[in-house]
């Protein structure tokens, strides 16, 4: 049952938005913020593309893979449908191709934002997402998937987040297999048997690619290992060179990161449908969650790649920022006290009441330090 203007309460939200108060938001900002700038220093210069666009833009072709996870409204000056973005990565496809068509290549551009989901039936989760991410526009090279692996790894490292593993997979390989080869009730039952690792479903749906699809099945773990694994497997000639092109990032992840934890899943083929070669998921040891996800596509006619990092995950496992300690100060305060505090990592609170109230006031804003006889000063307890 729906409740009437007169039953709603104002803290009820939508399924899957929330509200982040002081602690979670300050948090948030701060990460986000050495993330950006561990890109920054590397040369992405940041775009900002907007929460709306036009439906016929948004969702139009590489972005066509978003369109079951927008949310659409109608704009009420034109009366044409827009979408609220899934995914930044195509609108970023967009500005480079449209906007920045002239600016030289390699373009390496970063974004940071929030996006809103759909989600699934029984599993919105959380709706409203953060993303920060890069995409490395123009060439189509090893070199440059490994680039943004990196810089990856380098804005987790800055957060202290630790044992951060790299799974690789080439969804490209499935889906021209399954696109092919397979339509209908067969098609549905493929993806279906591959979506869920099982085995006997595969042999019984997998028609003539059913022994490679379970060699592929098979390869699956550390990099090295899979590889060989993947070596041993006779593809199709559609497939060697997708094959060829995974050995090859592997290559040159580690040659930039020689001590990445690396693992390779064939079979993997979750993620936006625009993607045309490798993808790379991100997670950290002690955590479920995926801290980042990324992979190559097509911006326009341009060869890219690209990795989203999620906020809302990486800062539940990375080090917990420090807090403020807070100090209360006079109403009127010369500049250079105010300054020389901020510069030791103090948040001013400036008091309103009565100087007599002032360690009563510090207590209730919850203050540690007040300023007294020209500095800050520990609160009695």
């Amino acid at each position: 049952m729906i409740n009437g203007p007169e039953t709603s309460s104002p803290a009820l939200l939508p399924m899957g938005f929330v509200d982040l108060l002081p602690a979670e938001a300050e948090a948030e900002a701060r990460g986000l913020a050495e993330v950006m700038d561990v890109f920054s220093c590397h040369g992405y210069e940041r775009v900002r593309p907007p929460l709306l666009e036009f439906e016929g833009s948004l969702l139009s072709g590489a972005g066509e893979a978003l369109a079951e996870q927008s949310f659409r409204l109608l704009d009420p000056s034109s009366h044409r449908m827009m979408a609220l973005r899934p995914d930044m990565t195509t609108q970023i496809a967009r500005i480079a191709a449209v906007r920045m068509q002239d600016s030289p290549r390699p373009l390496r551009l970063s974004y940071a934002g929030d996006c809103v989901v759909i989600g699934t039936l029984g599993r919105e989760g959380q709706r409203q997402i953060s993303q920060a991410g890069i995409e490395l526009i123009g060439p189509d090279r090893a070199e440059a998937d490994a680039e943004v692996i990196a810089l990856g790894a380098e804005a987790l490292a800055r957060l202290g987040i630790a044992n951060v593993s790299f799974d690789l997979s080439m969804p490209v390989m499935i889906w021209s297999l399954i696109e092919d080869s397979f339509s209908g009730v067969e098609r549905d039952s493929i993806i279906h048997a591959l979506d869920r690792r099982d085995a006997a479903a595969v042999r019984d749906c997998g028609g003539p690619w059913a022994e490679l699809l379970l060699g592929m099945m098979a390869a699956v773990g550390p990099a090295a290992i899979a590889l060989e694994k993947l070596a041993m497997l006779d593809f199709p000639d559609m497939l060697k060179p997708h094959v060829e092109r995974l050995k090859a990032d592997v290559a040159a992840i580690l040659t930039r990161l020689p001590d990445a934890r690396l693992t390779v899943d064939p079979v993997d083929f979750r993620g936006w449908r625009y993607h045309t070669g490798v993808c790379v998921t991100v997670f950290a040891m002690h955590s479920r969650e995926e801290l980042g996800r990324g992979g190559r596509y097509l911006a326009g006619e341009e060869p890219a790649c690209g990795l989203t990092l999620n906020p809302h995950a990486f800062l539940r496992v990375a080090e917990k920022p420090k807090r403020r300690q807070r100090c209360l100060v006079p109403p009127v305060m010369a500049q250079k006290d105010l300054s020389s505090l901020h510069e030791a990592g103090y948040a001013t609170i400036a008091s309103l009441g009565e100087s007599g109230e002032m360690e009563q006031e510090a207590h209730h804003l919850r203050c540690s330090h007040i300023w007294k006889d020209g500095k800050p000063v520990v609160l009695a307890r």
